[in-house]
């Protein structure tokens, strides 16, 4: 008795379930980063560091890679050496420099340093990027 085996690859099918992962790594950076600043975890003085300079960077993502990234200058010592650092959990008032009127500005309540740690191995969201990707994969793939 011969057995015999043929296998067909869908090499379409294949593309399309490679760009689906593609696309869901991406959206799983997107994700991470509104998850970050929805906890209100990054210091904020004029709110720079969560806003303008904080970004996605998915230049990588066909490789497996994405980024966030904070291009702020000082964003590094903050995360890493935030010594005599104020982080402004409480609304604060200070004076503008130009019109000499007081501006209010909100702080984030859970700020810190080492910001990202709870979604880090051993951290209490360390699951978060798993299970997003996992959600976007399936819907951009068409999977149930």
């Amino acid at each position: 008795m011969k057995l015999g085996s043929k296998f067909i690859i869908n090499k379409i099918r294949m593309k399309q379930l490679s760009a689906a992962a593609v696309r869901s790594l991406e959206q799983t950076g997107e994700a991470l980063k509104t998850e970050v600043q929805q906890a209100q975890v990054i210091p904020r003085d004029t709110g720079n560091l969560q806003g303008e300079s904080f970004s996605v960077d998915c230049k990588d993502s066909r490789r497996g890679k994405v980024r966030l990234v904070h291009s702020a200058p000082y964003a590094r010592r903050v995360y890493f050496n935030p010594d005599g650092m104020k982080f402004h959990k409480q609304t604060w008032t200070t004076k503008s420099k130009l019109t000499g009127k007081e501006l209010k500005h909100d702080g984030n309540p859970n700020a810190r340093d080492h910001w990202y740690e709870d979604w880090l191995p051993g951290g209490s969201k360390q699951d978060f990027c798993a299970k997003a990707f996992k959600r976007f994969y399936r819907r951009n793939a068409g999977l149930k």
